[in-house]
Order: C-alpha cells, then structure tokens, then sequence
C-alpha cells in the first residue's frame, strides 16, 4: 500500500492513472467503520481512530501532491462526520497524525538511511493512540491530534526515546506549519560549502564520470539554479555534458538549491528526496524525471573532501 502513497506524491503531470484511486482511502475508512460498527456499539469504552491530518487549506499543501492530499483530507473529514453522527451512540471518532517523519518503508525509500535518522520510530504513534484510548468516549472525539502533544500530556517528556538517530534533527511530515514545528530541532545540515566545495568544482567534476552509457539509461536535461548560478547537464545527447548556462535556458527538470544543498547531493551526503520534503531542494518540470537524479548520485558523486 505505500507504493500508492509514494505515487499520489507525484504532481498531476506524472502521476499514473491508478494512482488517482484516491477513494480507497475514504472508503476503507468508512467501510471498515460501518463493518465494525455493531461491536464498537456493544462496546465499553470505543474509539475509531484515523491517521489522517488536521485539515489545512492552505494551497502549499494541495500543490504538487493534490491526490495525496486529497487521499488524507478524506479521511480526515470522515472524523469530522462520523464524531457528530456516533456520538448519540457513545462512539469516539479522532484523526491522530505524526508531527516529524516515522521510520516507515515509504521513508525508508523516499529519504533513504539519510530520511530514517532524521525521522522517529513509530513506537510514538502507538503510545499516543494508547493515551487516546484510555480517555473515555465522551472525553474525548472529533478532535485532530499530534502525536508527541498526545504522549506529554499523558507524562512522558523524553521524546528522545523515539528518535532513530537521538539528538539528530528530524525532519516534519506533511499539512503542519511553521508554528506547529516550534518543539523540533532544525535539522542538522547535511553538508557544508568548504573552500573547494564551489558550484564550478562539483560541476566540472561531473564531466568525469559521464558517459554514453548513463546518457542512455537516463534521457533527460537537468538545470540547476545555485543561488541564481546555473549550470545545465545533458544527459540526453551524444555523451553528455556539463557547461554553464544563463537563467533562461530551459532543461525537463529544473531543480533549486543553496549550494550547501547542492555539495550535500553530489558527495553523497544529502538525499534529494529528504532535501525536496524539507524544501531544501526545489523541483519545476518532470518529477518522474527528477527521481533518476536520486538513482544516479551513487554514480555521479565527487570525491567527498569537497
């Protein structure tokens, strides 16, 4: 299930068709509901609980991934609905949803090991919903919460407990603002710009490891924007190549970056999945297209002293 959830991630002009059953999500919320409904009515204390978000409207979370979103929202609205209408039935229903990055599968392959440091285990999203349950049905319903919120009110205060990698910056998930991110370290950065770590010296240092056989496979243009400083590489005709160029040329994906960012990415040490989630990175054109830069840094990177 969370390959789908990587392809609602795509925006509209490369997400595959079967991608946009976005309706799965709502169904299963409301079909599994419905279905457990005549035992949850029998039941002491019961509580329906969805990993959905608070429902944000603000148009940075519908761009580029507008599926997924839709996909959640969903979920999140059937909160929403299906508080009021069991409520007279003494059923809780509540969205519960995680403030940074879990160390899930769909993690691990967007953001690689760099992702799964920066992210926490999801023994949290099990304490926080054990502290839900505990809560009797009228205590508490139609409500959207966070996870570490969940867990310090319940007393426990050592968050570090469930960080993969403690004392690490962690990256934050989806639908949550600035002022909702307060409590997380700023993620440490992955790579700084040394005297040797120029824009010019990693891109002329690319022109040694490309060849047909990477032009081939690849078949694509990449335009990088360092602070306004841009450099095209081919990928796609003869043998390929790298050369300066100004703003106005054009490549199939144009990525944005600090040069930091951009060291980080061709030495090895910064994913370009985990930079594009954390807006590091910026990326206009073909994400699909995009993705295989993520494939060929193994074979693409400099020497790391830079």
């Amino acid at each position: 299930m969370y390959y789908l959830y990587i392809l609602l991630l795509y925006p509209l002009n490369v997400m595959v068709y079967s991608a946009c059953r976005v309706y799965i999500n709502i169904c299963v919320a409301v079909c599994r509901s419905k279905l457990c409904l005549p035992h949850l009515m029998k039941g002491k204390n019961p509580h329906i609980l969805n990993i959905s978000p608070p429902l944000n409207m603000k148009p940075r979370w519908f761009k580029d991934h507008c599926a997924y979103t839709m996909a959640k929202y969903g979920m999140s609205m059937c909160v929403l609905g299906m508080a009021e209408e069991l409520k007279s039935n003494g059923i809780a229903v509540n969205a519960l949803w995680p403030r940074t990055a879990i160390a899930t599968a769909a993690m691990e392959m967007l953001g690689g090991d760099v992702g799964l440091k920066m992210s926490r285990t999801s023994d949290i999203m099990a304490d926080a919903a054990y502290a839900i349950f505990l809560h009797t049905c009228d205590q508490m319903t139609g409500q959207f919460l966070i996870d570490d919120d969940v867990v310090q009110k319940a007393g426990i205060t050592n968050l570090d407990q469930y960080a993969v990698s403690p004392g690490s910056g962690l990256l934050p998930d989806y639908f949550l603002d600035d002022e909702d991110l307060g409590m997380l370290k700023p993620a440490k950065e992955t790579a700084k710009e040394t005297e040797t770590g120029t824009s010019k010296a990693i891109f002329e240092g690319l022109s040694n490891h490309i060849n047909e056989d990477i032009v081939k496979s690849t078949q694509c243009t990449f335009l990088f924007d360092v602070e306004g400083e841009c450099w095209l590489l081919d990928l796609k005709n003869g043998a390929g190549s790298i050369k300066p160029v100004s703003s106005d040329v054009s490549g199939d994906v144009k990525m944005i970056m600090k040069k930091d960012v951009m060291v980080g990415l061709f030495t090895g040490k910064q994913k370009a999945a985990a930079a594009y989630m954390t807006g590091k990175l910026k990326i206009q054109g073909d994400l699909g297209k995009a993705m295989k830069l993520e494939k060929l840094m193994s074979r693409l990177q400099i020497n790391s002293k830079l």
